[in-house]
């Protein structure tokens, strides 16, 4: 079943900033003053309980800051940054695709059982609630680069790099009937759903309790693990570094979709639908071929052509291979068939015309 179906209307199930998404039929795109206000409006969490989940996404971010100052100051040595980079930017990224992107939201493939999600879920430094991501890439898809669209890009930069706390948290005035419909979008993922009374009461899907106990033993095993192979000084190198994904996938929608500007090139990016962009860098780091994945958003798979290497299909493919994986969308032919092939019939048509074109008459006629 389409969970998105489940939700009367996806504009609803994002609480919605104190400046309005749009305003006179336009994009309203708020000052930077009006957004680092709601930002630290949504912070307070002494003002508002409910503030919970955006505020502990980026007390923990701040808290891998810390160890990445402490990393620089008492054990820093490029051996070890450069470790830690290969860390954060690829494993952290590719797991980022493989759980939180294609699973978790889109659904793209099924695990055997509750035991290999555990494995998978938890195989890198938790980092992004899945809370925070899930409803909102659903939003994002519906409402790609349009009103509502949680970070939208011709927003500004800014309006993308704090989205998960202005413009991502759950509506926290949803009936019991729309809240039953919206855990639909979460019921999958491994994540224990609040009930309705607890909902009003944390507005949000997870439980704080529980979320707050998950990190902790996340970051315990992977710190203890790190630790027993590299010592102190690994075990810093790591958590620092992946403090740098945790701040610069803030800013990967805003850099997927051209910055605002129309960056698509024919022949490599086919979804006009939007202006996301195949990128070489989140795309060979992360798997993430954006311009594909909006073509094609629950495929397991979205590096197509022969130079798209995608490391978080790899992943997937060789899960399944050893069995945690049941079954996978893998739209790679259809792609070729679709597009890729007509474009290049397309193109070698328009190569014979103006060869055809610049042939002498008099040639032409013998």
């Amino acid at each position: 079943m389409d969970t998105q179906k489940n939700i009367t209307c996806l504009a609803k199930v994002l609480e919605k900033p104190h400046y309005p998404f749009e305003l006179n039929g336009k994009l309203y795109v708020p000052t930077h003053r009006e957004i680092l206000s709601e930002f630290f409006s949504r912070m307070n969490v002494l003002k508002d309980l409910k503030n919970w989940m955006p505020a502990f996404s980026w007390f923990a971010a701040c808290l891998l800051a810390v160890f990445f100052f402490g990393f620089l100051k008492f054990y820093f040595s490029w051996k070890l940054f450069l470790i830690g980079m290969v860390y954060s930017m690829v494993w952290m990224g590719t797991h980022g695709t493989i759980y939180l992107h294609r699973y978790s939201t889109h659904r793209a493939y099924k695990f055997r059982n509750s035991f290999a999600r555990f494995i998978v879920r938890n195989l890198s430094i938790k980092v992004i609630p899945e809370e925070i991501y899930v409803v909102s890439h659903h939003v994002h898809h519906q409402m790609s680069e349009k009103p509502g669209d949680p970070y939208n890009v011709n927003g500004g930069w800014l309006y993308c790099f704090l989205a998960d706390a202005t413009h991502q948290p759950i509506n926290r005035s949803l009936n019991e009937s729309e809240y039953s419909r919206l855990t639909k979008l979460m019921n999958h993922t491994g994540v224990k759903i609040n009930t309705f009374t607890q909902y009003l009461r944390y507005g949000s899907l997870a439980h704080p309790v529980r979320t707050v106990i998950h990190y902790l033993l996340n970051w315990s095993f992977w710190f203890a693990t790190f630790f027993l192979i590299g010592g102190m000084p690994l075990a810093m190198a790591i958590f620092g570094c992946a403090a740098i994904w945790a701040f610069g996938v803030r800013t990967y929608n805003y850099d997927g979709h051209g910055g605002g500007k129309d960056k698509r090139q024919d022949g490599i990016d086919f979804n006009r639908r939007d202006m996301s962009i195949n990128q070489v860098w989140p795309g060979y780091v992360a798997g993430e071929w954006h311009n594909n994945h909006h073509l094609y958003p629950n495929g397991a798979r979205s590096g197509f052509l022969p130079y798209q290497f995608d490391t978080a299909w790899v992943f997937i493919w060789l899960y399944k291979q050893i069995g945690g994986i049941s079954s996978y969308r893998d739209y790679k032919q259809d792609f070729l068939n679709k597009y890729y092939l007509p474009y290049l019939n397309g193109k070698q048509m328009s190569e014979l015309n103006e060869i055809s074109i610049d042939v002498d008459p008099e040639l032409a006629e013998v």
